[in-house]
């Protein structure tokens, strides 16, 4: 019965050694980034997000929406096209078919970047945390990573409202109790670095893939 409840239990937490390996696997060629496993390792992040609670559901509800629209593109591929097999494909497909302002697509490459923000929001928020004592309260590390990534990115009353929320966010020991399990967080806290060292390998790569084919500014 016990072994049951801890494999439930592991399946319900953030796995950042999962992540960690998702990531780096994901890492193709020299310049390129495998979807399933970007998409696998969002959903790691999304598990995040929702054991957050309602601290990050200004992030979370607009997540979820996005991988399945990406599933959804993935889904159409085959053995003869493979459009959405790895960011650099897709993105190179959907610019040169001209499908970036089709009226009634909808574009993975607009819905990949607002993957790509959040990302970077949660790499600076991680990264920041390491440096913050079990005991300190971790919302203001919150706050000045979210000002520094995904604010710029929102309109006023999402802003407001996300920066209410983070008030709830408890110390950096209880936030790693909430998202890992009890018996994991100190392998969790070890794991960290390799996590956030291999999510910014994918982020920067990404982000190179947009700057290079000019699409950062997809509305």
């Amino acid at each position: 019965m016990s072994a049951v409840s801890d494999s439930a239990g592991a399946d319900n937490c953030f796995d950042i050694e999962k992540v960690s390996d998702l990531f780096e696997g994901s890492l193709i060629d020299d310049d390129d980034v495998r979807m399933d496993d970007y998409l696998e390792a969002y959903e790691e992040i999304m598990k995040f997000f929702l054991l957050m609670g309602s601290v990050f559901t200004f992030v979370s509800s607009d997540v979820r929406n996005k991988l399945d629209i990406l599933y959804d593109l993935r889904q159409q591929d085959n053995e003869e096209n493979k459009h959405f097999d790895s960011i650099k494909t897709m993105l190179l497909y959907e610019k040169g078919a001209s499908l970036l302002h089709q009226k009634g697509y909808v574009s993975g490459s607009r819905t990949l970047l607002r993957l790509h923000r959040g990302l970077e929001f949660v790499y600076e928020f991680l990264l920041r945390l390491q440096d913050v004592a079990d005991e300190e309260k971790a919302h203001h590390i919150c706050k000045s990573a979210y000002n520094d990534t995904l604010a710029k990115h929102h309109p006023f009353l999402i802003r407001k409202g996300a920066q209410v929320a983070m008030f709830a966010i408890p110390t950096r020991g209880e936030l790693f109790k909430r998202v890992c399990n009890d018996a994991n967080v100190s392998n969790a806290i070890q794991r960290l670095p390799d996590m956030l060292r291999n999510m910014q390998n994918v982020y920067n790569r990404t982000d190179q893939l947009y700057t290079l084919e000019e699409l950062h500014s997809l509305p």
